[in-house]
């Protein structure tokens, strides 16, 4: 019989493996969709299948001040990190990308400590430090030390989503983890509605089937059902702790880059990723205070149950 925190962590790696596909998924399709098409126009096509789930589901309509939650969640993984993660790979390789998604740990934690009032350890302060080094000297040792206008878009995309995780991890104690993301891009559909016609290039038309699987998976996987995995560990786990398993994501990027972008794969990634390995185990060994809102309560586990 697994724990909450064991949950959470299966939970946590199988959002990790989905977003992992994302910057991939995003190259293969950004020429035809470019970056706003991709960004918002993947989050009102998962607003449809999200209100259908809603209605299928006869979801209560969320209180205000879990609107106001909602909004956070919204303005982070549906309206920031989708739009500046697709601007940096118009300029930028998967692989690359990967290596600054590198901050999301620390940038989450961080936003579970002044957002929800997570105290992690020291010792997860330093496994955190010691990933984050890792993979900024990987960075330095590939001679991707030169900042681009497409780093500063991804880091933006890093603070942007910490937030979203962190507020919609708090949301999901109370709401479930598919309730959470549901409602974000359901509440965001009518401005989407109003800025995409405006904005999206007619390039869409010509886009060829394999930009449009892509456009599928981006709207489906990386910004709706991952989203049910995700949200649901950093609840039963909690938010700073769960986090510590996106220092994986950038190797899962960097593999599925090379399968599908021909994008190299060198030993230093190796060495690197094995680092970064020893960094989450130390991590999920590592003690994290949290504040009794984020406790999981009896009426979370039932939310966890209900949901298989």
């Amino acid at each position: 019989m697994m724990s909450l925190e064991q949950k959470g962590l299966f939970y946590g790696l199988i959002g990790i493996v989905a977003f992992g596909l994302t910057l991939p998924v995003t190259r293969i399709s950004i020429d035809h969709f470019g970056a706003v098409g991709i960004g918002w126009g993947r989050a009102l096509a998962a607003s449809i299948p999200a209100a259908l789930i809603l209605l299928w589901k006869k979801a209560k309509l969320p209180s205000l001040q879990q609107i106001k939650g909602l909004a956070i969640v919204a303005a982070g993984v549906v309206f920031g990190f989708p739009l500046l993660s697709a601007w940096a790979m118009e300029h930028l390789p998967a692989s690359h990308g990967a290596v600054i998604l590198a901050l999301f740990p620390l940038a989450t934690a961080g936003a579970a400590v002044l957002r929800i009032g997570e105290r992690p350890s020291r010792r997860f302060w330093l496994a955190s430090l010691a990933g984050s080094i890792a993979v900024l000297l990987y960075s330095m040792g590939e001679k991707w030390s030169h900042v681009q206008l497409g780093d500063l878009a991804l880091l933006g995309a890093v603070l942007a989503a910490a937030v979203g995780y962190a507020e919609g991890g708090r949301l999901s104690q109370t709401m479930g983890g598919w309730k959470v993301i549901c409602w974000a891009l359901v509440l965001s559909a009518p401005i989407l509605l109003v800025i995409l016609p405006m904005t999206v290039s007619s390039k869409v038309l010509e886009a060829p089937l394999l930009s449009w699987w892509g456009f599928v998976y981006l709207s489906l996987v990386s910004q709706l059902f991952g989203f049910f995995a995700w949200y649901q560990g950093l609840a039963l786990g909690g938010v700073a702790k769960i986090s510590q398993l996106q220092y994986l994501q950038p190797f899962v990027t960097i593999v599925f880059s090379a399968l599908f972008l021909n994008e190299t794969i060198t030993l230093f990634t190796v060495s690197t990723s094995l680092i970064v390995v020893f960094a989450v185990a130390a991590g999920r060994r590592s003690t994290v205070q949290r504040s009794p809102q984020t406790v999981p309560s009896p009426k979370t586990c039932e939310i966890h149950r209900s949901n298989k």
